[in-house]
C-alpha cells in the first residue's frame, strides 16, 4: 500500500482555496491528488504521469471525489508545454512528490527492487525504450562508474561496475544484486543493503530524472500566479540540492546590488522561501519510507 509522505503539511502551506487551480507533476495512486480535490470544489486539477497502471488507479479514486480533474498522459519536463495547449498559461499551486510509489517499488514485474526478482526494467515510462537491462548490459567501464558514482554517490563504484561487467549479460534484479554484494567489502554490508545506491543511480539514469526535475522545475515557477506556491517533496541529496538550488537563485538579490542602499523593484525577488520541513517522529515510525524526506515551498510575491 502507498503512503503519501509528508500529506498534511504539503496540503497545508500550498494556500489552497475553493477555486485553485492546481497542478500535481507526479499524481502516482492519487495521494496527495485526492486531499488536493477535496478542497478545491470550485477549482481544478490538473494531473501529470507517464504510468499507465497508476493513471488507471488515480482516474477511479479520483472519480469518486469529483469531476474537475484532467490526468495528463506525460512526463512533467513537458509541464508548460502540455498546460499551453489547455490554454493555461498560469495556475496556483504546483506540486512535486519525487518519490517512486510504493505500487512501482513493491510490484516486481517493474524491476525497481533489489529484494524481489524481476527483469531488469526500472522505466517510469514503460514505453520508452531505454531500460535498467540496457544500461547495466551495454554501458562502459567508465559509464557506470560515471553513474554510480554521480547518481548514487557510491564510493565503490569502480569495483561494482567491473563486477557487472565481468559477470554480463546480467538479466534480473537479484543477480545483479548479488554481484553488488560479492564487489563491495563485507563492511559495508552491514548498515545498509549494498545494493541500494547503485540501483537508485540505475533509476535515475533510465528516467533521466535530475535533468527532468531541474527543467520542469524552472518551468514551474514561470506558471505560478502571484501568492501562488510551488511545493517539492525530495528523498535524496541530489534532487533536493537541485531544488534547494533553484529556490535559493529565485528567492535571493543578485549580490552585485546588495551594496545599494535601495534596490530597484525590477530588480527585487519574485519570490520567497516559505519553509523546509521534515516528517514528524510520528510519521517516520508509520512510514520507513519517510525517513529521508523533505519538503520545499516557495512563493510567488510578486
Amino acid at each position: 500500500m502507498h503512503i503519501s509522505v509528508l500529506l498534511e503539511e504539503c496540503i497545508n502551506n500550498l494556500n489552497l482555496r475553493e477555486n485553485s487551480l492546481v497542478v500535481d507533476c507526479t499524481l502516482g495512486y492519487a495521494g496527495h491528488s485526492s486531499e488536493i480535490l477535496k478542497k478545491i470544489k470550485k477549482g481544478y486539477l490538473y494531473a501529470f504521469d507517464q504510468d499507465k497502471e497508476a493513471i488507471n488507479k488515480a482516474d477511479s479514486k479520483l472519480k469518486k471525489i469529483g469531476n474537475n480533474y484532467k490526468i495528463i498522459n506525460s512526463n512533467f519536463v513537458n509541464i508548460k508545454k502540455e498546460l499551453n495547449k489547455l490554454n493555461i498559461n498560469e495556475v496556483d499551486c504546483i506540486l512535486y512528490d519525487l518519490g517512486v510509489s510504493s505500487p512501482q517499488l513493491d510490484e516486481k514485474e517493474r524491476g525497481f527492487s533489489f529484494h524481489q526478482d524481476a527483469r531488469l526494467d526500472m522505466r517510469m515510462n514503460q514505453e520508452q525504450e531505454l531500460d535498467a537491462y540496457y544500461v547495466v548490459n551495454n554501458y562502459e567501464l567508465n559509464k557506470l562508474v560515471d553513474i554510480f558514482k554521480k547518481y548514487g554517490e557510491e564510493k565503490y563504484a569502480l569495483s561494482i561496475a567491473k563486477g557487472i561487467i565481468k559477470n554480463r549479460p546480467i538479466t534480473t534484479t537479484l543477480e545483479l544484486a548479488e554481484i553488488i554484494k560479492k564487489n563491495v567489502p563485507f563492511s559495508y554490508k552491514k548498515d545498509k543493503h549494498p545494493a541500494r545506491k547503485v540501483f537508485q543511480a540505475i533509476r535515475i539514469e533510465v528516467n533521466d530524472e535530475l535533468n527532468v526535475l531541474e527543467n520542469s522545475l524552472r518551468q514551474a515557477l514561470e506558471l505560478i500566479k502571484v501568492n501562488g506556491r510551488v511545493a517539492v517533496i525530495t528523498f535524496h541529496s541530489l534532487e533536493d540540492r537541485i531544488c534547494k538550488k533553484i529556490f535559493d537563485e529565485a528567492s535571493k538579490v543578485d549580490d552585485n546590488l546588495k551594496k545599494l542602499p535601495v534596490i530597484p523593484l525590477e530588480y527585487q525577488p519574485k519570490y520567497k522561501i516559505i519553509t523546509t520541513i521534515t516528517p514528524s517522529d510520528k510519521e517516520l515510525n508509520n512510514n520507513n519510507r519517510a525517513r529521508s524526506a523533505k519538503l520545499r515551498i516557495i512563493e510567488r510575491i510578486r
